[in-house]
């Protein structure tokens, strides 16, 4: 293989979810709309969390955190897919395809780190409630987010590495609607065995740990609710019930997509909307439904904003 191979591919097209018109202006409606719902909702927990000094409390200040990186997320891929589907243009620039992959997994991988603190937060408040004000100081709060930016960089870093080191001489047909680096990989002229496992390991693992860490903490605050029934931690209990649900529609995807090689089975591109668009989209529907705190500080917020 000769030096040239390396640059020859400029571009890539990217199929999208289907080829039928009807369908695409299906699709275009409904990423659109759940793309208005991940900015409207995640942007309304943003500025009800800062606009109210109630919602002081570490969980809230994660909340926010979360919310803003659901944005980013989605943000990621979703203008790209709107544009492509209006346009019909599916055609991606090298540089564009390896900056969306880079992106996606940077802020990808951050929030799974932060809703693992997130399980954390939640089991330091109702498992040690004595100890929770000195752990979960907001010095503290800061550090765990930046930790989780910090290993979602070093994640995403790796994973783009290890595809800018491949040669790509063509074909550059990717069958999904985004650059992931599993449809990228195929993609590469020279054996992707080792890359393969090497990014199985890093992405796959990091799936899997973080949510076993997470199933580990439920089943400790289940244990300690069973322990010791109150109506403060039955109220802690539903928070963590809303928790998992959102757990369950980033990780599962994740995991089924990302913890094994590239070429064993394909990928399921309708999947991969589950933890890029629909995921972030549920988030604020379940906190803000399953929180009567956040709904009193927006009517709050709504109340001075007629003013």
């Amino acid at each position: 293989m000769t030096q040239d191979n390396f640059s020859q591919v400029t571009e890539f097209i990217l199929l999208g979810l289907s080829d039928t018109q009807e369908l695409q202006f299906l699709f275009f409606t409904l990423f659109l709309l759940a793309y208005a719902m991940v900015l409207l909702g995640n942007l309304l927990i943003i500025v009800t969390v800062r606009a109210d000094p109630k919602l002081s409390s570490p969980m809230y200040f994660l909340l926010c955190n979360l919310s803003f990186i659901d944005i980013c997320y989605t943000s990621v891929t979703a203008p790209r897919v709107l544009v492509a589907l209006l346009s019909g243009h599916k055609a991606i620039a090298f540089e564009g395809c390896i900056a969306q992959l880079f992106f996606l997994h940077f802020v990808g991988s951050s929030e799974m780190f932060l809703l693992t603190v997130m399980a954390f937060d939640r089991y330091t408040a109702i498992c040690r409630p004595l100890h929770y004000t000195a752990i979960m100081a907001r010095r503290a709060c800061w550090a765990l987010v930046a930790a989780c930016w910090a290993g979602g960089f070093i994640h995403s870093i790796v994973q783009t590495v290890l595809t800018l080191q491949l040669p790509f001489c063509g074909p550059n047909t990717i069958h999904s609607y985004f650059c992931d680096v599993l449809p990228v990989v195929r993609l590469a002229c020279t054996d992707t065995t080792l890359t393969e496992w090497l990014m199985a390991s890093n992405s796959g693992l990091i799936s899997l740990g973080c949510f076993l860490v997470l199933v580990a903490s439920y089943v400790l605050i289940l244990a300690k609710v069973r322990a010791c029934v109150s109506q403060g931690h039955w109220k802690a209990l539903s928070t963590c019930a809303s928790h998992v649900m959102v757990v369950t529609l980033l990780f599962m995807p994740c995991i089924f997509t990302y913890l094994r090689p590239a070429g064993t089975l394909p990928t399921n591109k309708y999947i991969c909307v589950i933890y890029t668009t629909f995921s972030p989209m549920m988030n604020p529907l379940i906190y803000t439904l399953r929180s009567s705190e956040v709904k009193e500080s927006m009517w709050r917020l709504w109340k001075r904003c007629r003013a």
